[in-house]
């Protein structure tokens, strides 16, 4: 828990953090324990459909309350963001925009930095968020191609 809050205390302060996420909500584009994630200050930023961006959940919350969170932003409303995990059918929303942190800048796998903004990972990452209704029956496939460099 103290990392959590070191990590919150970070970004609030300017400071990007890196860190390998846990859990499998992300997967297939994020492995746990073999990637590990750059995540700045979201700072002036916007965020938009396809970042991922970390947030830290209610103390309320139904699962994993209080927890920060690493997930793709499925819309954006004038109520709030809903997210939604790579691995995840439903959303999860509305999150009040001062509950984000930061934004994720770059993704390193296998030694390798792969840039958010590179178009190849805008494209798959864009892809797997519009197969949502569908994307557990192409996961395997998918996941396949994800774990080679994008």
């Amino acid at each position: 828990m103290e990392e959590k809050k070191n990590i919150e205390y970070l970004l609030k302060n300017g400071t990007p953090v890196g860190f390998k996420p846990q859990g499998t909500s992300m997967h297939p584009t994020i492995i746990a324990g073999r990637d590990s994630v750059i995540v700045e200050p979201l700072g002036d930023r916007k965020l938009k459909r396809g970042d991922v961006a970390l947030y830290r959940r209610e103390l309320d919350a139904p699962i994993l309350p209080g927890a920060l969170i690493l997930h793709r932003v499925c819309h954006v409303r004038s109520n709030g963001i809903y997210m939604v995990g790579d691995n995840e059918k439903k959303t999860e929303g509305p999150i009040p925009y001062d509950r984000f942190l930061g934004i994720m800048t770059c993704l390193n796998r296998n030694g390798k930095t792969i840039s958010t903004k590179k178009l190849s990972y805008r494209l798959l990452s864009r892809i797997w968020l519009f197969l949502r209704p569908i994307r557990f029956v192409i996961a395997k496939p998918f996941s396949f191609f994800t774990s080679k460099n994008l």
